[in-house]
């Protein structure tokens, strides 16, 4: 009896770390991204730009190093911290 309800709460507290874990993924983080994702979320992120060449030379790569890319065509960067705290040498924003 004892034995079961060891492992019923064990169960029940790896259930709960799985569950908190999905919450944080989906809640917008950095980081959530497959390499094979960085493409067509950067062609969405810079579908709205005239320089659309360099948007997704930056774009890919600060994808490939964040794993993660903004919502949108525009700001929204404070979704994901890596991409928005990657700085040139003049202090701007690396990740368009």
């Amino acid at each position: 009896m004892a034995n079961s309800i060891k492992y019923a709460f064990l169960f029940l507290i790896l259930i709960s770390l799985l569950s908190v874990s999905n919450l944080v993924q989906a809640s917008g983080g950095g980081g959530r991204l497959h390499p094979q994702d960085c493409r067509p979320r950067c062609n969405y992120r810079c579908s709205a730009t005239s320089h659309k060449k360099p948007c997704m030379f930056f774009c890919l790569k600060c994808c490939s190093k964040c794993l993660c890319v903004p919502s949108g065509t525009y700001g929204n960067k404070q979704n994901c911290p890596c991409y928005n705290n990657w700085k040139t040498k003049e202090g701007r924003s690396k990740c368009p």
